[in-house]
């Protein structure tokens, strides 16, 4: 009887015995659960990956690296360029959104009078594509534009400033640096805040008891904890700057070639489905590199297991 059953319950006072071996839905309901998932990954990541593989090596059904070819030594192709482009604008914007993220994230931890409607003004963005957001700002941008206008006015400048054009790509890119740290920051800064709203007061107390100051206090315990947050938000959001296109292609076209707009471009306009094909995979292996990096350096520490 011992080996039959091990396991017993309490059911209305009345010890009820459960079989040792577990059931047929016990056993396999984990899978069961992760089967629509895996489903969904399969047909809209798996397919399309398979697809563009397909694509890119093949032509009239053979292997062939004619498209490669192509992508990486044919003149009209700007493939080194869009990639450096790419990579610059990761690395200005997505340090400045999270600094911004982690400051607007700590002022709102206070409360104060406005504060719900200051949170909404921030999120406000997040509710604008990215090509809306690229026209509003290449109509303030603009040599008509609200701040040309603003800067002559108050004596800043006594002629329109150019941000568009290719001779004036440095601009250009200042401007979708600009566009993006103000339509994509409230993704960081939502997250990050919501980490922020979850760490216990119970740890910053006991930290402030133990004579720990401010710098103290965020460095050993407020930033340890947010770690999973950051994490997370760091990979949303370095995915999508990789994969940044409406905003360029409205500020700037194709005078600041991008991994994205290549890709486009070579799709749509050149027809050349193998060579897009190529960038997707760029744009996909670069994605899941960066975020594998993230998730090695940001490995959360639970303080509680001292680790």
């Amino acid at each position: 009887m011992c080996k039959l059953f091990s396991k017993y319950i309490l059911i209305r006072g009345v010890f009820i015995a459960m079989p040792s071996h577990p059931s047929f839905v016990e056993k396999y309901l984990p899978y069961i659960l992760i089967a629509p998932a895996l489903g969904y990954m399969l047909f809209f990541i798996g397919y399309p990956l398979i697809q563009a593989i397909y694509l890119a090596f093949t032509k009239n059904g053979a292997l062939s690296l004619e498209n490669l070819d192509y992508l990486l030594h044919s003149p009209f192709s700007k493939f080194y360029e869009a990639l450096t482009n790419t990579f610059l604008l990761v690395i200005v914007i997505i340090p400045i959104q999270v600094a911004i993220a982690l400051g607007l994230a700590m002022l709102f931890n206070i409360k104060f009078k406005g504060r719900n409607v200051a949170l909404y003004s921030i999120i406000l963005p997040l509710t604008i594509s990215d090509v809306a957001a690229g026209l509003i700002w290449y109509t303030m941008l603009s040599t008509n534009g609200f701040f040309n206008k603003l800067f002559i006015n108050l004596g800043i400048t006594s002629e329109p400033i150019y941000f568009f054009g290719y001779q004036f790509r440095q601009m250009e890119f200042l401007a979708i640096v600009i566009t993006e740290i103000w339509r994509a920051t409230a993704i960081v800064f939502v997250i990050v805040f919501a980490g922020l709203q979850m760490i216990s007061q119970e740890h910053i107390e006991a930290a402030e008891v133990f004579g720990a100051n401010v710098w103290q206090r965020l460095r050993y315990i407020v930033f340890p904890m947010l770690l999973p947050s950051l994490q997370a938000a760091l990979i949303i959001r370095t995915l999508f700057a990789f994969q940044i296109f409406g905003v360029v292609w409205t500020l700037a076209g194709r005078d600041i070639p991008i991994l994205a707009g290549e890709a486009y471009y070579e799709q749509v306009e050149l027809k050349h489905q193998g060579v897009a094909a190529i960038y997707a995979l760029v744009i996909a292996g670069i994605s899941v590199a960066i975020g594998y990096l993230y998730i090695k350096l940001f490995k959360a520490k639970y303080l509680e297991a001292g680790t």
